[in-house]
């Protein structure tokens, strides 16, 4: 056994995260109770410091935990990049964007190999695991690594493990998730298993650092693709007077060859908007067309435009006014619930939109207090959310409930509202039925 395998089987390595976001935070304190000693490096030295502090950085953060996990003394954060020649074995959890032009943003993926390599020592493992299309891992990471010299497989091992977190599932946390490993040699896949077997429940190896990337891929795509689906049918069924919801939720009573997939707004969040353009991007490279993927991307890129009508709609019919120069409450910024990231989220779009059109647009939500600066809509940062309250609700022309956050007090809301537009089917479910609100 070599010497950097029996320090992973003995959690005797040092294990350095690059990036404490929503994904690299959770992992480096996944290691650090699975015994390992963590440095958490990111380039924001206002995170760093509060995450050194123990304060809450993100909502669904065990902020208990991350102050258990200090007080260790296994776990600190830094924004020095000139530390990653320490640690044994090195986790790239950067984000992966797309330009306006809706390409991969490998930046940051390119921006971290160059600090690893000013620093890249004989020995160390180095694992990627932002989402990416196939060929990243050695297309890409590899040639800037091996630019100083050193070998991947003799000098350095380098390996792929794709991220599957889900912010506020409550249900399924990290270490419970089974880890897919693809490693640059059967070498660099058998030390990454070695390292997450120690965080993990199972790790699961495939043939090469490819497979791995698009095994993440397919995960989002599979996804992207069947929410399409239900968006289709919702706009469908709408036109015929049919309640999506209910419909979904009979067919979903089959024991076998359906599963439920829930309309909405459009998607948002850091992996399912973006993840199946990378591939689309590597597949024309190829010369092969992703119709069915594109198609999707399509579909779900255009429900704000469609929820706007229908909110435009809803006020004709119920109220008997247009949309300009009326007063729209969205409830609701985050991208999905009970969570504070706004990134892609569907709400920035709405907002624009309906403003686009001549309304007024506020907001509400408890997990988002302010806006924070985002490429798409740099306009809406620094907006803060209002309160709920009767008097709010009742000065409003109407609310749009666009993400079903957990404590909403969406009673409140159907019972002083003038009209309530739910995206998310969010009165039925909490057992609200009125006439003043119009399922979208």
């Amino acid at each position: 056994m070599s010497n950097l395998a029996r320090r992973l089987a003995e959690r005797d390595a040092e294990i350095g995260v690059i990036g404490l976001g929503y994904v690299g935070l959770p992992l480096a304190l996944a290691a650090v109770r699975a015994g390992f000693r963590v440095t958490g490096f990111d380039i924001n030295p206002d995170r760093v410091a509060r995450i050194n502090a123990g304060e809450p950085v993100m909502a669904h953060l065990d902020t208990d935990g991350l102050r258990a996990a200090l007080a260790t003394g296994r776990l600190r954060a830094t924004a020095d990049m000139t530390g990653l020649s320490r640690p044994d074995a090195i986790l790239i959890c950067v984000p992966t964007p797309l330009t306006r032009q809706r390409e991969p943003d490998l930046s940051y993926v390119e921006a971290t190999a160059r600090d690893i390599a000013a620093t890249l020592r004989p020995g160390q493992l180095i694992v990627l695991e932002s989402t990416t299309w196939p060929g990243t891992t050695t297309e890409v990471l590899k040639p800037i690594l091996e630019a100083t010299g050193l070998r991947s497989g003799r000098d350095f091992h380098l390996a792929f493990s794709p991220e599957r977190e889900d912010p506020g599932n409550s249900r399924y946390a990290l270490a419970d998730m089974p880890k897919v490993v693809g490693g640059d040699g059967n070498i660099a896949r058998d030390l990454a298993c070695l390292l997450y077997d120690g965080i993990v429940a199972r790790t699961v190896p495939v043939s090469s650092t490819a497979a791995a990337e698009a095994v993440k891929l397919t995960e989002n795509i599979f996804r992207a693709v069947n929410i399409a689906l239900v968006n289709e049918l919702k706009v469908v069924y709408d036109a015929l007077g049919i309640d999506v919801w209910e419909v979904i939720e009979a067919a979903a009573t089959k024991p076998f060859g359906f599963m439920p997939f829930q309309p909405g707004p459009g998607l948002g969040g850091h992996c399912i908007p973006i993840d199946p353009f990378y591939l689309t991007w590597k597949a024309r490279e190829h010369d092969v067309v992703t119709r069915f993927i594109e198609l999707a991307g399509e579909i779900n890129r255009r429900m704000p435009h469609y929820v706007v009508e229908r909110l435009a709609l809803a006020l004709e019919r119920q109220l008997g006014r247009p949309l300009r120069g009326a007063r729209i409450l969205l409830v609701g910024m985050a991208y999905k619930r009970n969570v504070d990231d706004v990134r892609e989220s569907p709400a920035l779009k709405l907002m624009d939109l309906i403003e686009a059109r001549g309304a007024d647009v506020t907001f509400h939500d408890p997990f988002v207090p302010v806006i924070p600066p985002t490429r798409a809509f740099p306009h809406l940062a620094g907006r803060r959310s209002t309160d709920i309250s009767p008097q709010i609700l009742a000065s409003a022309t109407a609310v749009l409930i666009v993400t079903d956050h957990d404590g909403v007090a969406y009673e409140t809301i159907v019972r002083h509202a003038r009209l309530v537009v739910d995206t998310r089917n969010a009165c039925a479910r909490a057992g609200l039925a009125s006439e003043t609100v119009f399922k979208c």
